[in-house]
């Protein structure tokens, strides 16, 4: 279960940290600049933690999966990034190739 949290917050420190990319304008403005930086670094910091029990198909397909799916939730959300009916449909195919591997796959051991 520890390992599952650890890999959340891999996971929401590259949302916050991408979402903040696109605020900076170009690291233009000093506020998500810094919080690009401290985002990406602790996303791979916690991803390398989880990679220490996971198997690193497993961590990095769900790692890159549910960051996309939220990526493009904030991006609909806080920067008005429109998604019609073919980017929802990715979005329910991206989350359901992580429900898959967690649930059927015999790779993951956890």
């Amino acid at each position: 279960m520890k390992t599952w949290i650890i890999l959340f917050v891999a996971i929401l420190s590259e949302v916050i940290a991408t979402s903040a990319l696109k605020a900076s304008d170009g690291f233009t403005k000093l506020g998500p600049s810094v919080l690009v930086v401290i985002g990406y670094a602790l996303a791979f910091y916690f991803l390398s933690l989880a990679l220490k029990v996971m198997p690193v198909g497993i961590a990095y397909a769900i790692w890159a999966g549910l960051g996309i799916v939220l990526t493009a939730i904030i991006g609909w959300i806080m920067f008005g990034q429109k998604l019609d009916l073919a980017a929802f449909l990715g979005i329910a195919l991206i989350l359901l190739g992580v429900l898959v591997i967690n649930v059927f796959s015999g790779t993951n051991t956890l």
